[in-house]
Formats: structure tokens, C-alpha cells, sequence
């Protein structure tokens, strides 16, 4: 591809309102070619032709040198606004220092993710990838005006001006001028018809360590956060939900509720009951006085072991062909050896650091809503449906998140209709400031679904992998969303990916899927999605069959991936780092030590990770160190990319070591941090971060990091024991010596 990028002559400069500067609009045509074509949250979708877009602002340059980059992506701690404005600022030639962030509004004609069509939102981890050329064109553009705009006042060929840290200059005349002093006469120029973008040699912040430019108003209490937003008469709401997925309210009296000091109202909502009051705590006690009737007539009253009894039998069947290689019957009809293992992987909760909240205020015309908001369109939709405006009627202003993992952007849009809700039931009297606390989105939130897993393997003679089969069982999240028309032929693609591109070379392979529509326990997307489940089951199942063959996990892999050298490379690079091959250290006291590996890929880059392990006598075990090779594309960012996987390591290994949603009777038995607990930092290894130097264009970095993780422990455990963990979380008393 070139890197001539071609410009559309109808963008036309304006002037900022209320100061003098220089604001650009950008098309992009079809410069993307091919592209992931994936909802949010999603890996591994087909090959498509990104369609054009309407003109987009994403920069603004004011007469005080500051330049301002608008991010149609949230910024939720994985350092979006750092990376966004890194594309920017290194076709400007900005210095770093002048750079400011601000976030878009929700305008999907101006701000929609390119790899979604036409729609605004954050996920998948595409914030970097599809934004690429997208913003180096942008600042391009406002580049080659400010030189335009400086010739022409200086009277000197463009071609003998240069951009440095900011500045403009002329060196054969020795004038220069700040951008601030040239934006409004740039402004003036006309979009120029193409621009040229730099070769990565040439790059200046892409690839180096730059400040994120988050961090310090984050650290000064400057970073504005939903429960920062404090509007004039506004009430703050809690909600109580009933104690079942599907229940409804059947009665309930407010009397005592509205007793509470500080309580305004109470009113019924779809959802629940909510209480209304001048803040959090007041708005809590509230709901604790509350009294509820619930119908719970369609409740969900499964429990955790009744559902996975059903998902059992399921397995026993066959289920709707995600993929089929070759010949799997012939395969499995006398091989020489079969292997076959099945794998049980629980409801986890998001459990951001920021629970759910949302503020929303109705007026004559439109809705106005405060979020760290991860999903504009989508929610901007729901929203306009539930008041009866159009969408560009809803405003939503993006703010800071406190973490999301998928949560935030909810097919259902449910905590931000559960705000526009009760601001309806008040008929729109006062601002509303909606407040889930922890237990509320332990209890009532989204899941990643549960699943079960059956894997076969036939090997030859030889020891040789000639048949692979693979069945999976649990929910769909693509069923019955918007993202519905995902699903193709009984499949959604989020369930069986990482599994339905299996990338070894095995030629007779069947994976299949069952996806029971009646299980009533809401389920979303979480970090990483499908490849949360499927990695582990592939990985260590891989893991198992080289043992029976007699080869080395890593040897075993790499002749299984003559045809991706990309896994092949990362696997290489992990192992060396790792001193894959050389003994460990003996442990003390009866301890036992393993090193395992796993390598998978999801949103299109390619992660493998080595575990070290100790194991107790009694079967606790520490895991002591984790070695990680990420190749994902160029490297905006590396710092940010090494906090992305050492986040994504610590975040994998608090599912693998402590996660489980469980359920008693339809009721969710967990509530806290206390009972859904993360890894405390005396838990958490060292972990070595190695990436690879690549030319290609960026991948994903804000799920890769966290499928490895999990097999690569467990096949360090199953090395250090001999025993082979096949539920998460890990039982420490199935490692026993």
C-alpha cells in the first residue's frame, strides 16, 4: 500500500468556535482494504472492505500552541487517549508536551469505529488498529496546511519549510513560527488533496516511550469520572433488583424507604425499584428499608451444577459444525492411541474497579447523558427508543472509566436505560446520577458465559496428531442482541473462536457448538471473550497429547505451525527468554517446580507465555514467574504495550486462580471482592514482556495478553504434579503430593 493517503476535496476547515484556531476534518477512503469486520469484544471476524465515512474532526489547534486530538475511543485505563494521540502528534510533528486529549461525541457519521461500519464504540481491543491511518492522516493534513499557510506568508517554497517539535521553520531565511501563530492562517488553506505519511523509519513517537497523557490528571484529581459529575437538583439512585434473573416487581412499599433522611422518591422501573435521594448513601439505606414483592413466576432457578449437569448431556450429542477438516470419523475410527479430556469454565463477573453508574438529564427536546461511555451508538439508539426521540436527540458525553472489560459496553445498553428509565419515571424533573455498587454488578451485572468443553485426539503410530475433535456448550452472546446477524448457520463466532481456528496442523479436525437458548443468566462479552475458554482447553489438551507422544511442548507445537510463523515466532521468542530446556531451580521442603507454555491468538495478535510454578506439599502452589512474547504489529506505544500484557497476566490469573460466578437456586452467590476475589499483589509473579519488532500494521493489545496465561500455569502445574487441571478456578486440593 501506498503511503500516499488521498483526501476528499469536499472537507472544508472551520474556525473554532469562541477562539481562533484551526480545526480538521479528514476522509479516509478505502485505504484499509481488508479488515476485521467484528463487533465489540470480538476476534477473528472475515476479511471485509472497510466502507468510506463521512468527515471526521479529530484536531484542533488553538492560537495558544495547544493541540487538542479528539478520541472517538474511552479512555478505561488501557491507554487509548496515549495512542490515539501518539498517530496525531507524530504525522504533525507536535511536540509531545503541546499534545492535549479530549473526548468525541457520540457522532457515529464522524467518530464510528472503522472496523464496525457504521457505528461509535470501544471493544474488541480495535482502538489503535483502526484508527492507524486514519489519524496519521489527519495530522498529516493539518501539517501540510500549517506549511502551506507559513509559504504563503512567507513567500517561500513549501518544500523548504520543515515541522519540528512544533515549530515551523524556514532555515534558508531563518524564520519559523509556532503552530499557534500560523492556525488561522491555515485554517484558510485548503484540505490538501493527498498527503504523504511517513515511512517507520522516520518515526519520531511511534515506538518510543512517550508519558501517557492520562496519568497526571488522573493523579491530581483532575480526570473527570461519572461520580465526578454533579449537576444542579440532581438526585442520586440505587436500584433494587430482584433476587432472580427474570423476576419482576409484584408489589412493594416505600413507606419506611421514604422515611430515610435524605430519600426524594421512589418509583418503579422495568428493572426493579428505585430510590431516589440527595446522595449514595442516603439513596442505599433507602433501598435497605425498601420492602419488595417479587414475581418470580419466569425466574431462572438453576443452580451452578444444575447447568453444567445439562451442558453434559449436551456434549453427548452432536451440536452445529463451527468447522471440519478432512476426514475426522476415518480418523477416530482405529487409531493407534485416543486422548480425550473435558473442561468445565464458570460464570466470572467483570468486576471493574468502577462499578456501573450513569447520569442523565431530560429536557423539552433531547437527553443529555454523562458516561464512561464504551458504547455511543448502540446506546444512543436504545436510548432514543425508550424516550421516543431520534438519535441525535440523545448527547452523551464520554468521560473517564475505571476499568470496563467489556461490561461497559453491554448489547442492552442496561444501566444506561436503567438511568434514562427512572429519569422518565420522574418525568424528567431533576438530573439523575444512577449508582450500582458492588453488589449490584456482582449480582445483577453480565457474565462471561460458563462452558464445557469435550476434546478427542488420535495419534498414529508414530505418535503423530491425525484427528482432532472438539465440543463446546454454553451460551451465545450474539443471540437475541443487536449482533445477532453475526451468527451464521447455529454458530457464534465468539464462542468457538481461538477454537474454530485452531492454527495446528492437524488434517482431520471437527469443532462443534451447542448454544442452549433457555439458560436465563445474562451473559456479555469479558476480556478476551471466547479465547477465555478456548485457550485453556487447547492449550493444555496440546499439552497432554505432546507428553503421550513423548515430545517437547515447544518442539511439538512448532512442528504443528509450519504454516504460522507468526505463533511459531512468539512461541520461539518465549522460550528462549524463558531458558526453556534448562532445569529449574530444585524447591525446598517437598516443593515441586514446572514450567508450562501456552501461545494462542485473538484480535489478531499473537501472544505466547512460559509459567514457572511452585507447588507445596499440601497443594497450594505460587506461580513464580511469567514470560510473555507478544507480536502485535507495530508497536505504538511499548511501554503501554508491556502494562497491557502484564495487566492482561493479572487479570487471567485472578479468573484462573480465584474466579467463579456461582449460582444457588437461580440466586448469584457472590457479592464482593471479598467472595469474587482478584490476585493480591503477593500473588502476582514477575512477569518479562518481550515484543516483537515488526512492520506490520497494529494489532490488538488490550485482550491478547490474558488467554495464555491460564494453560500456560496449569501446564506448568501438570508438569511440576503429573496431574492435569481440567476446571477453573484451580482446586489447590487436586494438586496434592
Amino acid at each position: 500500500m501506498s503511503n500516499t493517503i488521498r483526501i476528499e476535496n469536499e472537507s472544508r476547515r472551520r474556525f473554532l468556535k469562541g477562539m481562533a484556531g484551526l480545526m480538521l476534518a479528514v476522509y479516509l477512503p478505502d485505504v484499509l482494504g481488508a479488515t476485521t469486520a467484528a463487533g465489540p469484544g470480538v476476534a477473528g471476524g472475515q476479511a471485509t472492505e472497510v466502507p468510506p465515512f463521512e468527515p471526521n474532526a479529530f484536531l484542533r489547534i488553538g492560537t495558544d500552541d495547544t493541540v487538542t486530538v479528539i478520541a472517538k475511543h474511552i479512555e478505561m485505563g488501557q491507554g487509548t487517549y496515549t495512542g490515539l494521540a501518539t498517530l496525531v502528534a507524530e504525522e504533525l510533528d507536535a511536540a509531545w508536551s503541546q499534545v492535549r486529549v479530549e473526548g468525541a461525541p457520540a457522532d457515529a457519521r464522524r467518530y464510528n469505529n472503522l472496523f464496525w461500519g457504521p457505528t461509535q464504540g470501544t471493544g474488541g481491543s480495535t482502538a489503535i488498529a483502526n484508527s492507524w491511518e486514519q489519524l496519521r492522516t489527519a495530522g498529516a493534513s493539518a501539517r501540510a496546511m500549517l506549511v502551506a499557510a507559513a509559504a504563503q506568508r512567507w513567500q517561500v517554497p513549501a518544500a523548504e519549510i520543515d515541522v519540528s517539535e512544533g515549530v515551523v521553520t524556514h532555515a534558508p531565511s531563518q524564520r519559523k513560527a509556532s503552530f499557534g501563530e500560523l492556525a488561522q492562517a491555515a485554517a484558510e488553506q485548503p484540505v490538501p488533496a493527498e498527503v504523504r505519511l511517513k515511512e517507520p523509519k522516520d518515526f519520531k513517537l511511534i515506538g518510543k516511550r512517550a508519558p501517557r497523557k492520562d496519568t497526571a490528571d488522573k493523579t491530581t484529581g483532575k480526570a473527570r469520572f461519572t461520580q465526578d459529575v454533579h449537576l444542579p437538583g440532581m438526585l442520586t439512585a440505587v436500584v433494587a433488583h430482584p433476587p432472580r434473573f427474570g423476576g419482576k416487581v409484584k408489589a412493594f412499599d416505600a413507606t419506611r424507604a421514604k422515611e430515610v433522611r435524605g430519600v426524594v422518591e421512589v418509583v418503579q422501573i422495568p428493572t426493579g425499584v428505585a430510590v431516589l435521594a440527595r446522595d449514595t448513601w442516603s439513596a442505599k439505606k433507602g433501598r435497605d428499608a425498601l420492602q419488595v414483592e417479587w414475581d418470580e413466576s419466569n425466574a431462572f432457578r438453576l443452580g451452578s451444577d444444575a447447568i453444567f449437569a445439562r451442558y453434559r448431556e449436551l456434549a453427548k450429542t452432536p451440536g452445529a459444525v463451527a468447522r471440519r477438516e478432512g476426514d475426522p470419523d476415518a480418523a477416530f475410527a482405529a487409531p493407534a492411541r485416543v486422548l480425550s479430556a473435558a473442561y468445565d469454565f464458570p460464570y466470572l463477573a467483570h468486576a471493574a474497579m468502577e462499578p456501573m453508574n450513569c447520569v442523565v438529564q431530560l429536557s423539552a427536546d433531547g437527553c443529555e447523558i454523562w458516561n464512561g461511555e464504551q458504547f455511543q451508538t448502540v446506546d444512543q439508539m436504545n436510548v432514543a427508543t425508550l424516550l421516543g426521540l431520534k438519535p441525535e436527540q440523545v448527547a452523551i458525553h464520554m468521560l473517564y472509566a475505571g476499568g470496563s472489560f467489556g461490561r461497559r459496553a453491554c448489547k442492552d445498553s442496561d444501566y444506561v436505560l436503567e438511568a434514562a428509565n427512572i429519569a422518565k419515571a420522574i418525568d424528567g424533573r431533576a438530573p439523575v446520577k444512577l449508582v450500582w455498587l458492588r453488589e449490584d454488578d456482582t449480582r445483577a451485572g453480565y457474565y462471561r458465559p460458563a462452558f464445557h468443553h469435550v476434546l478427542e485426539a488420535a495419534l498414529d503410530a508414530q505418535g503423530r496428531l491425525v484427528g482432532w475433535r472438539h465440543r463446546l456448550v454454553g451460551q451465545s452472546i450474539l443471540a437475541g442482541s443487536p449482533f445477532a446477524a453475526m451468527l451464521k448457520d447455529g454458530i457464534d463466532p465468539v464462542s468457538v473462536e481461538g477454537a474454530a481456528n485452531l492454527p495446528y496442523a492437524v488434517p482431520n479436525l471437527l469443532v462443534d457448538l451447542h448454544s442452549p437458548a433457555d439458560i436465563g443468566v445474562p451473559v456479555l462479552w469479558w476480556r478476551s471473550v471466547g479465547s477465555t475458554h478456548t485457550a485453556y482447553s487447547t492449550e493444555t489438551f496440546l499439552d497432554e497429547i505432546a507428553v503421550a507422544a513423548g515430545e517437547d511442548p515447544v518442539a511439538f507445537r512448532l512442528a504443528l505451525l509450519e504454516h504460522h510463523p507468526r505463533h511459531a515466532g512468539v512461541l520461539q521468542l518465549a522460550a528462549d527468554k524463558a531458558g526453556w530446556g534448562t532445569p529449574l531451580a530444585p524447591g525446598a521442603n517437598g516443593e515441586r517446580r514446572g514450567r508450562g507454555v501456552a501461545v494462542h491468538e485473538s484480535f489478531n495478535s499473537y501472544v505466547a507465555q512460559v509459567a514457572e510454578v511452585t507447588v507445596r506439599p499440601d497443594g497450594s502452589f505460587r506461580v513464580d514467574r511469567i514470560v510473555c512474547a507478544v507480536d502485535c504489529g507495530i508497536a505504538v506505544n511499548p511501554d503501554n504495550v508491556r502494562s497491557q500484557v502484564e495487566g492482561g497476566v493479572g487479570f487471567g490469573l485472578s479468573a484462573a486462580l480465584h474466579g467463579a460466578i456461582t449460582l444457588k437456586d437461580g440466586v448469584v452467590e457472590q457479592s464482593n471482592f471479598h467472595d469474587y476475589a482478584p490476585i493480591r499483589i503477593n500473588e502476582m509473579p514477575q512477569v518479562e514482556v518481550h515484543i516483537v519488532a515488526s512492520a506490520e500494521k497494529p494489532t490488538g493489545i488490550g485482550e491478547p495478553g490474558v488467554p495464555p496465561v491460564a494453560p500456560a500455569v496449569a501446564n506448568a502445574l501438570a508438569a511440576a504434579t503429573g496431574k492435569r487441571v481440567r476446571r477453573l478456578p484451580i482446586a489447590t486440593d487436586e494438586l496434592k503430593a
